[in-house]
């Protein structure tokens, strides 16, 4: 048998200019029981960003009385965050007393990676995946009723979206976190997104 290498180039795409296909969606959800009123949940999800990455953030409220800061807006909020993929694992941020005679707290960070804990990562997701199925194992896999609930969300969406003129929605350019006006979805009580493009500086 012969060695030759067959290479295919595929033509670069190029999004038509006209298009009204999504690529970048914010969105506020609310949960609706008792343990969860009044408290948002933001989601974005995009294609050509900063960063490819997956995590959810829980970013916890400052409390209203406090021992070593009097100003609630001056006290970083406490974070705990599940890194889900590429790299697994789990990241806490909270406040700490300095080593001092002086009421004085400073952020620091416990964490936990897959990597560095057992010298290797993980799996690629559809490769458990695709174990899992072989084996008979849905534990990984999603049940239906929470399709049909993840549906029920996002459907009234897309059939406004296809009984309205198309808006002049903002653009963004690749490689970045997602356009500027998304910032003020989430602008309030002083949140902000986490930078795409600082993480992965941070992490170079």
């Amino acid at each position: 048998m012969g060695t030759d290498l067959f290479v295919r180039t595929l033509p670069r795409f190029t999004a038509r200019e006209n298009s009204s296909t999504e690529t970048y969606a914010a969105l506020e959800f609310y949960i609706d029981n008792w343990r969860w009123a009044g408290v948002p949940s933001f989601v974005r999800t995009g294609k050509r960003l900063a960063r490819r990455m997956t995590e959810n953030l829980c970013s916890f409220q400052a409390h209203a009385a406090s021992a070593f800061c009097a100003d609630s807006r001056r006290r970083d909020r406490s974070e705990c965050d599940y890194a889900i993929q590429p790299d697994e694992g789990i990241s806490v941020k909270f406040g700490a007393k300095k080593p001092a005679a002086q009421m004085q707290m400073a952020p620091v960070q416990a964490e936990f990676c897959y990597r560095t804990a057992f010298g290797a990562a993980t799996p690629e997701a559809y490769t458990t995946l695709l174990l899992d199925a072989m084996r008979g194992d849905a534990t990984l896999f999603t049940r239906g009723d929470e399709v049909e609930a993840e549906w029920r969300i996002i459907t009234p969406i897309e059939e406004a979206w296809a009984q309205l003129p198309s808006p002049s929605f903002p653009n963004y350019a690749a490689g970045t976190s997602g356009p500027p006006e998304a910032d003020t979805l989430i602008a309030g009580d002083h949140r902000r997104w986490r930078r795409l493009e600082q993480s992965v500086q941070e992490s170079a």
